[in-house]
Formats: structure tokens, sequence, C-alpha cells
């Protein structure tokens, strides 16, 4: 779950650190900061509030910066991103969000991100960007080097971000900002929560419908108690928020998305609209477009495994005869499936749902199928 920091560097703090300790949560190092990994209540009990009630994270790790366009044209700097990612930025509207990837030339993956065409007045030609922690540095670099003239890559390191997840998302929200909640999802808007101006977007990554809230690094404690003074919210940790994307399905980078997956590989074609599948013009399109018309010789797929014993990432995936066949790239226990689920690649012939399977777990075959994603249901509220 963790990423091991380097020992020589000491650990970055999130503008929310003393709130977790304060709560008593267990820190570890995550992408060179220190995260909470859970709460003394529990990874389990956390993971089954959110999915019930509201979750509060504290992503502040991540990394948000905004591309900004000289001329205040839209045109202009979604262009420049078009160069690097997969996405349609031209056509996205003020306020809306796209989940893309920065794409290598030969169609890895670089990192995943979010891009959101800012709306706000005196605002046009930006783009607000949110990429991992644990590659923030590199896709700076990556950025700043092929930007066109005219074009700049602003970092915004004094920000902090949280978001709001489940059921109860949209009613604890309501009650400070009814703006926000009336959002639909992937649509974001700049409101004032308590008095804090705040950037809020109706997205997550734990398959429930929810918020991210980006706000002043000096805000950030403020506004985090009042949203937990709610009674539906708690405040959850890492390894709750790993369970919840596994049983939504979706990639974690790293682990089910790196350099050596392209997007037609991992099951991510959706988040390639049809313009540019058809007219490529980004790193590694003639990849992406030949794997869309012939399909992808391997790809992910979600994993049941029989029994109770689940399967970590790195275990062997094999046919009921022994012949391997991909490898499991996340793996846990999903609370609400009350059992163990994974995700991983495997050659395009076992891919169908249904299809019998073996995973080395410890050294030994055990049995598994091949299922359909997610494994809870998404209840984004479209």
């Amino acid at each position: 779950m963790a990423e091991p920091a380097h020992s020589d560097e000491p650990l970055l703090k999130t503008p929310l650190h003393a709130e977790h300790v304060a709560l008593g949560a267990r820190m570890v190092p995550f992408a060179g900061y220190d995260m909470p990994v859970q709460y003394p209540t529990g990874i389990l009990t956390e993971h089954n509030w959110t999915r019930e009630h509201a979750g509060l994270f504290d992503v502040s790790h991540m990394g948000q910066a905004f591309l900004v366009a000289e001329d205040k044209s839209h045109e202009t700097v979604a262009r420049a991103l078009e160069a690097l990612i997969p996405a349609d930025v031209l056509n996205l509207k003020p306020n809306q969000q796209r989940y893309s990837q920065l794409l290598a030339d030969d169609g890895g993956i670089l990192d995943d991100l979010m891009v959101t065409r800012v709306g706000a007045p005196g605002h046009e030609g930006w783009l607000y960007l949110v990429v991992n922690a644990s590659m923030k540095e590199q896709d700076y670099a990556h950025i700043q080097a092929r930007l066109p003239k005219g074009v700049s890559l602003n970092r915004k390191d004094n920000l902090g971000l949280m978001a709001l997840q489940g059921p109860s998302a949209e009613t604890v929200l309501a009650k400070l900002s009814p703006e926000a909640a009336a959002l639909s999802f992937m649509m974001s808007a700049d409101v004032q929560i308590d008095g804090i101006w705040c950037h809020v977007s109706r997205s997550g990554y734990t398959g429930e419908d929810g918020f991210e809230i980006s706000c002043q690094a000096e805000d950030a404690a403020k506004l985090w108690s009042k949203l937990l003074s709610d009674p539906e919210v708690k405040a959850i940790g890492l390894g709750a928020r790993d369970s919840l994307r596994l049983e939504a399905g979706l990639c974690l980078y790293g682990h089910d998305i790196d350099t050596t997956t392209s997007p037609i590989e991992a099951g991510l074609i959706w988040s390639i609209q049809k313009r540019r599948r058809e007219e490529g013009g980004f790193p590694g399109a003639e990849r992406v477009q030949r794997e869309i018309k012939d399909g992808a010789s391997r790809v992910r797929v979600g994993i049941k495994p029989e029994g109770r014993a689940p399967a970590r990432e790195g275990s062997a995936i094999t046919t009921p005869d022994g012949r391997e066949v991909g490898i499991v790239t996340s793996g846990g226990f999903g609370p609400t499936v009350n059992g163990p689920v994974a995700m991983g690649y495997v050659a395009k012939d076992m891919s169908a749902v249904g299809t019998d399977l073996h995973l080395i777990v410890r050294g030994k075959p055990l049995p598994a199928k091949v299922a359909a994603m997610p494994f809870a249901p998404h209840r984004y509220k479209r």
C-alpha cells in the first residue's frame, strides 16, 4: 500500500498533518509524505462508513497546477495539452472536468491526471490539473519541457485538497454550499464554504458520489474541522481509499497502469473521445489507434478468487493447466463484496468474464474467475 520514501529525504507533511495526529491516525510514508493509513476504528470500519455515509480524505499530497495561455484563449491552452494527452480538451465546457493520461511516445502511461477548464471570470485560457503525488515532479518537468511559447505551467504548492465521498456527501455539502451540492458529475465550481473560497468538483476515486475540494493551505484545517463536525462525516485513511478504489475497478498509477501499459490495454478507451481516436496527434497515437482497431494483446480484467485468500500485487496468473498468462496488479479483501477481489493483465484470449484462472499465492495455485468490473456499483451523480 505505502510507497517507501527515500530514507535520506525528510517526509513532507500536508496542511492537515496535525489534524491526523490529533485524531490518532497511524501515519505511514506514502509518495514522500507522512500520510494517515488508518484511524483508530480501522480500515474495514472506514471503508463501510464511506459506502454508507460520508468519508473525508486528505489528498493534499496530490499535485495541483494551472496551465495558462498568455493570449487568454482556451483553444491555445487546449491544443498545448492535447499534444501531451489523448483526451478532447478543446471541447471541454467551462467548469467541466475530464480524466486522462500523460502518454510517452510509445503510448505507455507516464501518469494519469484530471483536467478542468477553469470557468471563473477573468481566467479564460486556464486549465486546472491534478496529478499523482508520486509523479508530480516528473509530470511538471515533462509538461514544462513540451509547452509551446505563450503557454506556462503554474504549479500551486500552497493548496490543500480533500475528498468528501459517499451517499451522504451531497446532503452534508448542501448545508454549507447549495451551489456546490447542485453540481453534476465531473463539473466544478468556485464557491465559498463557511467563508472559505474553494474550488469544488463533483468527482472522486471511490466509486461513490462525492466531491473534491481544493482550498488555500492555511484554510484547510478549518474546512476539515467544519466538514468533520457533521455526524455523517468521518476521517478516512489511505487503506480504505485503496480498498474502495479497488472495488470500484479504478486504476492506481504505478500498479495497474505505468509506462509499460497503454490506455487501451488498461481498459481506458472511454477516456479518449471520438475526435482524438480518429485524429490522433498525441504521443503514442499510432499504437493507441492500432490497438483500438485490432485489439490489444493483453487487457486489464477484474478477477474474483474463489475462497477467502486474497491475491496480492505481483501474483502470477495462470491457466488451470499451469500456463502463465498474466500478473495481478492490485488485490485485497473487498469489504463491500465480502471477499477477495483483484485486477490484473491477462492475454486477450483469457479475458472473457467467467474464464477459469489460477492465481499463484504463496506458491500454491488458487482457483479464480475473470469477473466484471466494477466489483461494487458506481454511484456517481450523472
